[in-house]
């Protein structure tokens, strides 16, 4: 039986991601048939298993050794000094979960893997450890300019024009150019999946969408004008619509994606419908990358509260993509 082949990575260590990742990977009866390679230093996974009752003794992975059938597999990347606890940003942990990710990237980058699904990072972690990148969308779009960041529910789905940059800066980025891109790049993408959004509909950057000018320049200096220039190249965008009420034409519709021009305009609504279940899907790659949709849940980490739902959800779409692709 020939199935994908997912990365998995721990994420932080001292955050959830350990315990997700094993809650949502020993229940495998739940998830699609497949090659599940978690990239991490087996002791903290040893110890994880172990506080939380379940199976932690992963076969070795080998690259191109696993003969496509389905199974369990680990992926060693040493992290000295990281581990469980600490219930805050260390840099330990952040050179920990920065390596395990690397690791999973050059797998899926050279062709071992299908597909990566990534567990929460700190951004802090990883500025303690002297990583220079805000987050996992942030390294893939330095390397990949274009990258899109975007949210998958049942109910919704969101996609963002910029990522992890304070408000005044993502305020600059709304420009036709840069806009254009972002919608080929949906466009590309998004359109790929079967069943997935094939309308793009943009929200205005102002109340009203401007109302005409009247609150404010850029719907008709900017936004309009991409649009027009992306229907033109047969594009399915329409806006800009009222921000505050663009979401309620999305709700229900899976062939509709909002086309959000920064990141809590987008994610404030997509986490209220779909905090639990909503899935991080990194577009316009040459690789499927997903990830749950919260963070590393300090506050709770260790105490085995974390819920599983958003990376079973998050390494489900990694397959569909995954399929949707070969």
């Amino acid at each position: 039986m020939t199935v994908p082949r997912i990365g998995v990575t721990l994420g932080d260590p001292g955050g959830v991601g350990p315990e997700v990742v094993l809650k949502a990977l020993t229940r495998r009866d739940s998830l699609p048939p497949a090659v599940y390679v978690v990239f991490a230093d087996s002791r903290i996974v040893i110890e994880e298993a172990g506080a939380l009752g379940v199976p932690g003794d992963f076969a070795p992975w080998r690259p191109g050794g696993e003969d496509r059938r389905p199974g369990l597999f680990l992926s060693e990347v040493p992290a000295p000094g990281a581990g469980r606890g600490g219930a805050k940003p260390e840099a330990a942990n952040g050179r920990a979960s920065f390596g395990f990710f690397e690791a999973a990237l050059e797998a899926v980058g050279g062709g071992a893997l299908d597909a990566m699904v990534t567990a929460p990072v700190s951004k802090a972690g990883w500025h303690l450890a002297g990583v220079p990148w805000r987050g996992h969308t942030e390294y893939l779009e330095h390397f990949y300019p274009g990258a899109v960041m975007s949210f998958w529910s049942d109910r919704l789905r969101v996609a963002l024009l910029s990522h992890h940059v304070p408000l005044r800066e993502a305020l600059t980025k709304v420009r036709k150019d840069a806009l254009l891109g972002y919608f080929r790049v949906l466009h590309q993408s998004a359109g790929r999946v079967p069943a997935g959004p094939r309308e793009f509909l943009v929200p205005g950057l102002n109340p009203h969408a401007g109302e005409n000018g009247l609150l404010g320049g850029e719907e008709e200096r900017e936004i309009r004008p991409a649009v027009d220039a992306a229907r033109a190249e047969g594009i399915d965008v329409s806006g800009p619509y009222p921000p505050d009420t663009v979401f309620r034409m999305a709700l229900g519709r899976p062939e509709r994606m909002v086309a959000a021009l920064y990141h809590d305009q987008g994610l404030i609504a997509f986490k209220l419908e779909s905090f639990e279940t909503g899935v991080n899907a990194t577009l316009g790659l040459p690789f499927v990358r997903t990830s749950p949709d919260h963070g590393t849940a300090f506050d709770i980490a260790g105490k085995g509260l974390a819920d599983p739902r958003s990376m079973m959800e998050a390494i489900r779409l990694a397959v569909r993509f995954t399929s949707s692709a070969s």
